[in-house]
């Protein structure tokens, strides 16, 4: 059956490549070129709100002024690929003097559709295209202002033939949250265009079937991706506003997802607004989204414990994000940290507990790094991580590195007493291989915030003898300092000037050791508590741990 299921994604894998190439070729003939030219539209129906694009800019990325910029040398002068992309996808246009600069932009866009007539380069992938029409649209106040009608014919024929090319692409993205912004950009067309109406109606019905199949109950991604959650919020809240605008109607789907998403996002809040790291998400200040959320008039109506089976616990002294979900499916797992039983603590403010970050904008080795089960705050037996990695060239090219082996979290609990509550799972990753599931139990005391945990080890095969290793780690947020004690049997954790924790274990060597942080997409020092042992006999091992105030 698996090598089946190998084959089947390699001849898939073939296929989609195959697709792609024959497809570049097509896109560099005149027949494709003439296919994209149909009507020219008359005017924009409406001009969107332009503040709709604010939670898309990074406010540093662009410091120029539009006075002091050459236009000859405009689309010319990149000091790194990711400025050359940013320039082309036009989020900037949000940044600039809006009363002042439209002759200028006139002329930065009119010299980008001559340099870039042809759907051949590199600045016509589909994500690209979807934010430059996106932007010039939700910018048209100040990019058609006083234009001359040569102007404004070439951009709306542009703008037309860049959405008639995702139009004729989106069936070949298998990502879903991709998929999610190229329909928000052929929906837009529609809006602001009569004479292409039917580019709002198609985009809706293709909206409506990736929503239905991409979230869950709760409203979050099936890949369980974190970062995916806030960026398709983005695309989903504008496509609603937009409608809001043209004084189109809301479908029922689109109400409801973006209700759940809103609920979902203010549940992420943490005391140190940065958000939770889980499944491919790097840092951000989900502070800021949160508060364009509630300049839009968005607000959580109820509150969300489990978020793409991240159980969160919530009380005035602290914060338990706490992984007990099951590995997505390979289709939608090229992004998948294996980390189950993993989770990142919060106390009096300060985030203590942290997985390592995803760091596939650092290196592909950092990427790799950040996927394995040593880097996520949870157990490991025998350095091995708790899933198999796609190691085929091909297939990855195809879909993205997926994983190649799945495995169960089960026994999911909950006791929330008065004082305190107990939550606890397990897993089975390590079952086949090393005869042994692993379970692990946390307990919060509400009064003072004391952190209990058991990891259990349980032999599942008593007839079998072997020999395993285990380490159980937990990575300590950037910037908490933290000391072994003389008797090396715990670990003292300063969080603040005059406010301290402390570690302590029942079972195994501890240790305190370096160890590298990948969230803010760089590689940060910090340490990493671990408890590591020999697991000699085939009975069941409990490692006990606490971490407690110290004062």
């Amino acid at each position: 059956m698996l090598y089946l299921k190998a084959a089947y994604f390699y001849f898939l894998g073939v296929k989609i490549l195959l697709r792609r190439f024959i497809k570049k070729i097509y896109f560099s003939t005149n027949f494709y070129n003439k296919s994209l030219k149909t009507k020219l539209p008359e005017q924009l129906y409406f001009y969107p709100n332009p503040f709709l694009l604010s939670s898309f800019v990074n406010q540093k990325i662009f410091t120029f002024k539009l006075s002091k910029v050459n236009i000859d040398t405009f689309w010319y002068d990149f000091e790194t690929t990711k400025e050359e992309e940013d320039l082309n996808s036009f989020f900037w246009l949000n940044l600039i003097n809006r009363k002042n600069d439209g002759e200028i932009i006139q002329q930065i866009i009119s010299i980008w559709i001559k340099k870039n007539n042809k759907p051949r380069n590199k600045n016509w992938n589909n994500l690209q295209v979807s934010k430059r029409i996106l932007a010039w649209i939700l910018n048209a106040d100040i990019v058609l202002n006083n234009a001359e009608k040569n102007f404004r014919e070439n951009f709306f024929r542009s703008v037309i033939i860049q959405v008639n090319h995702l139009k004729k692409n989106l069936s070949d993205e298998n990502d879903p949250a991709k998929k999610i912004e190229i329909v928000s950009a052929i929906i837009l067309s529609g809006l602001v265009f009569k004479e292409y109406n039917s580019n709002f109606e198609k985009g809706i019905k293709d909206l409506k079937y990736i929503v239905e199949d991409f979230f869950d109950n709760n409203g979050c991604p099936i890949n369980r991706n974190i970062y995916d959650l806030v960026q398709c919020s983005k695309f989903l809240i504008l496509i609603k506003e937009c409608c809001k605008d043209a004084q189109e109607y809301i479908p029922d789907f689109l109400d409801d997802i973006v209700d759940k998403l809103v609920n979902c996002l203010f549940s992420l809040q943490t005391p140190t607004n940065k958000n939770a790291l889980f499944n491919g998400a790097s840092e951000f200040k989900i502070d800021s989204y949160l508060e364009y959320l509630t300049g839009l008039e968005y607000k959580s109506k109820n509150t969300v414990t489990n978020i793409g089976q991240i159980y969160i616990v919530r009380n005035k002294k602290n914060l338990l994000f706490f992984d007990v979900g099951s590995p997505p499916s390979k289709k939608y797992s090229k992004n998948y940290q294996s980390g189950p039983l993993s989770f990142e603590y919060f106390i009096d403010n300060n985030k203590i507990i942290t997985n390592c970050g995803f760091g596939n904008k650092i290196s592909k080795k950092a990427e790799f790094i950040s996927r394995l089960t040593s880097a996520q705050s949870t157990l490991c037996l025998n350095d091995s991580s708790v899933v198999k990695f796609e190691r085929n060239n091909l297939i990855n090219t195809a879909f993205g590195t997926s994983i190649k082996s799945s495995f169960k979290v089960f026994d999911f609990n909950v006791n929330d007493e008065k004082k305190k509550i107990l939550i606890s799972a397990k897993h089975n990753a390590y079952e086949n291989k090393f005869n042994y599931q692993h379970q692990r139990i946390i307990k919060i005391d509400k009064i003072n915030s004391n952190l209990f945990g058991e990891d259990k080890l349980l032999a599942v095969n008593k007839n079998k003898n072997l020999l395993n290793m285990y380490s159980i780690r937990f990575h300590l947020y950037p910037g908490i300092n933290a000391v072994q004690t003389m008797g090396k049997n715990s670990i003292l954790i300063q969080i603040e000037k005059n406010k301290s924790l402390i570690f302590v274990t029942s079972g195994g060597n501890l240790d305190l050791e370096k160890s590298i942080f990948l969230g803010r997409n760089q590689i940060v020092n910090n340490f990493c508590i671990t408890i590591s042992g020999t697991l000699n006999t085939n009975e069941n091992k409990i490692i006990t741990w606490e971490l407690k105030r110290n004062n």
